[in-house]
């Protein structure tokens, strides 16, 4: 069977009512910083008032947008500065996180407010079983949003790994041992609506960007610890993919060319060091004592083994090693730590702050660094984001975010 085209995972549904890059900009302000008065709406975009006022027109029209009217304000001057809001009763979404063993899918709303969570056990990681598991598990999120009389208007999916957003493509996911998927197509054809596939991180940062921690900064990094070691960027208030969809791969930088093998092939990455697994592999190594995984290896450091200590102090150490690298290279106004790995912060926060100071250079090191505990549901409720961001601008994927 010939597979679809990544166009071909679009299915035909409702246009939104933004024409022109500036109408979706203009939304997806609206989205992020809203209620806004439509002068508030010019500045931020830098565009004139009659551009905004024909901007929002059909998307007042259409619902996606609502005007908060102070009558008394309007008997008194007439045409007062209304401020306008989105709607997120308009729409819904699915967002889904895909793990090595286990699916989260959340159902959310216009806001990426999230309406009904679900797990589900992931017993088989081949394409074809996890669009099985996949497939059910969307198919309850549907039956859910019946309740609330919204249609789904797209569903994201967050994978590890190398994604190709634009294509649909999953080129390579260690966790899931997929190489070169069209998962977008056949997520699609599954599932029968608009599908959006992006790397797990890329999709939070996403979140972050619009609804969370990183709400009005148009440069900033969001570091995951973990199974792996992620990072996604904003530059210029867009998220950044590269030209190859790998950007911010910061777990694969080498820190020690004699360090451990990691599974991309090179030693020493921060990821050989400082993921769950290698973590595990050298608290065995330094104690002696068989852990079977990272709750273990966390519960005998807190007991205060001290070789257990040991290789957290070394994880936060490679950790902050790799955030002076990104705080040089692209001087963002604040890293956000987050991911399961946060469990274990204070074991290795102090060596985080120390690597970090002294790597960093100059004036980068007044960058601001703080953790954010994010659960899985906010991995699938990023995914869901994606799904808005497609739906929002089928053919501007980036549509920039402005600066406070």
């Amino acid at each position: 069977m010939r597979s679809p085209s990544p166009s071909e995972a679009f299915p035909a549904s409702e246009t939104f009512p933004a024409h022109t890059p500036a109408a979706a900009q203009i939304f997806t302000i609206v989205l992020s910083h809203g209620p806004l008065t439509r002068a508030e709406i010019a500045r931020r975009a830098a565009l004139s008032p009659a551009a905004v006022t024909k901007a929002v027109r059909p998307l007042i029209e259409t619902g996606y947008l609502l005007e908060d009217v102070d009558e008394e304000h309007r008997r008194a001057l007439g045409r007062p500065a209304n401020p306008v809001r989105v709607d997120g009763d308009r729409a819904l979404f699915i967002g889904v996180k895909v793990t090595g063993d286990e699916i989260i899918a959340v159902l959310t709303d216009l806001c990426c407010r999230i309406r009904v969570a679900r797990h589900t056990p992931l017993g088989d990681r081949r394409p074809g079983g996890v669009l099985a598991t996949l497939g059910g598990l969307v198919l309850e999120l549907l039956t859910d949003a019946e309740g609330f009389g919204v249609p789904v208007k797209g569903v994201g999916i967050a994978v590890s790994g190398e994604v190709d957003r634009a294509e649909g493509m999953v080129r390579y996911s260690p966790f899931l041992d997929w190489r070169d998927v069209p998962f977008a197509s056949l997520a699609a054809m599954t599932i029968g609506l608009p599908v959006t596939v992006d790397n797990d991180v890329r999709a939070l940062t996403v979140a972050e960007q619009w609804f969370g921690a990183g709400v009005g900064l148009s440069d900033f990094a969001l570091v995951t610890v973990g199974a792996g070691i992620g990072c996604g960027l904003v530059v210029g208030g867009r998220v950044v993919s590269g030209a190859h969809g790998v950007a911010g791969e910061i777990g694969h930088l080498s820190l020690d060319p004699a360090g451990p093998l990691c599974h991309c092939g090179n030693r020493g990455c921060v990821e050989a060091i400082a993921s769950d697994s290698a973590i595990v592999r050298d608290v065995r190594a330094e104690t002696g004592i068989d852990v079977a995984d990272a709750a273990e290896a966390l519960e005998l450091a807190h007991r205060g083994d001290p070789g257990a200590r040991e290789v957290y102090a070394r994880a936060g150490a490679a950790i902050g090693r790799a955030i002076g690298s990104v705080v040089n290279l692209l001087g963002p106004e604040r890293v956000i730590i987050s991911g399961e790995g946060l469990a274990a912060y204070d074991l290795f926060a102090e060596r985080i702050r120390d690597s970090f100071a002294a790597s960093a250079f100059g004036a980068a090191a007044r960058c601001d660094v703080r953790t954010r505990p994010l659960p899985f549901e906010e991995w699938a409720r990023g995914a869901a984001a994606t799904a808005i961001q497609s739906f929002i601008s089928r053919t501007r994927s980036d549509t920039p975010m402005e600066r406070v």
